[in-house]
């Protein structure tokens, strides 16, 4: 485990960074609620009248002035381009690194076969990303019981699993694409999960983009479907689960052929 330990090492400040980040923001929020609350009513209203901008968001379909409506929508919304860029940083550049910073003369000279370099590489990236959620989740509830506010169990247990799942899946997609760089690219990484992230906002706009909830992670991760519903749509979860796995096996199926200068 000692390529694991290393990565885990050298992705130590950039979780540190990210997750501090990420979490100061999702506390700023639900420390917010108290005082804004009594105002949420006609915030509501404003924006269940902004037409295509309300829909994009699901802010016609949850309350504002609960907590659960709140979060779903202001810290969702952190939770998700924070955690889909991380998750997409922490992947997209971890098997071509190697080649960009030329060392992997070096690693290739131990005695490990490539396909466990693969495997400690992935374990390290999703032990990071586990890592992350963990800690948000725990701040999101000590956050709420900070504010003397009833916790929304369900809701908010299905709203951190929907966007590990959308961290876990762009991850292996980005992790498989990382097996075909060669100098590595934040800039790829960050791209495909904005566009992840507006394919979802131009489904929920037009009617006749409704299909691309099904391509994009953020298509399970819409609070308002979420929680109107009580559940995650378990057709979306599968075919990320499919995508995420496409990305983890082109990554085996690449790298252990790629010629690696």
């Amino acid at each position: 485990m000692t390529i694991l330990k290393h990565e885990l090492r050298q992705g130590k400040l950039p979780f540190l960074i990210w997750t501090g980040s990420i979490g100061f923001l999702l506390a700023v929020c639900v420390f917010l609620f108290p005082e804004m609350k009594g105002e949420m009513d006609e915030v509501s209203e404003m924006f269940a009248s902004m037409g295509s901008f309300t829909a994009a968001f699901g802010m016609d379909r949850l309350n504002f002035g609960t907590l659960v409506g709140y979060y779903a929508i202001e810290c969702g919304n952190i939770l998700g381009l924070g955690g889909a860029f991380y998750a997409a940083l922490c992947a997209v550049g971890i098997l071509s690194k190697e080649e960009k910073d030329r060392t992997a003369e070096f690693l290739l000279t131990h005695p490990v076969s490539r396909v466990r370099i693969i495997t400690e590489k992935l374990l390290a990236v999703l032990l990071q990303i586990a890592a992350m959620n963990l800690i948000l989740y725990a701040l999101s509830l000590g956050s709420m019981a900070a504010v003397g506010e009833e916790i929304p169990w369900k809701e908010l247990n299905l709203l951190h699993l929907a966007y590990f799942l959308l961290q876990a899946e762009l991850a292996g997609l980005c992790f498989g694409i990382s097996a075909f760089l060669r100098k590595g690219s934040a800039g790829v990484g960050l791209g495909i999960a904005a566009m992840m992230y507006f394919l979802n906002l131009i489904a929920n706009i037009a009617e006749a983009a409704e299909f691309l909830k099904y391509i994009t992670p953020f298509g399970y991760c819409d609070g308002a479907d979420i929680v109107s519903n009580g559940r995650l749509d378990g057709t979306m979860v599968a075919i990320g689960a499919v995508i995420g796995m496409g990305g983890i096996i082109a990554a085996y199926l690449k790298y252990a052929r790629k010629d690696i200068h």
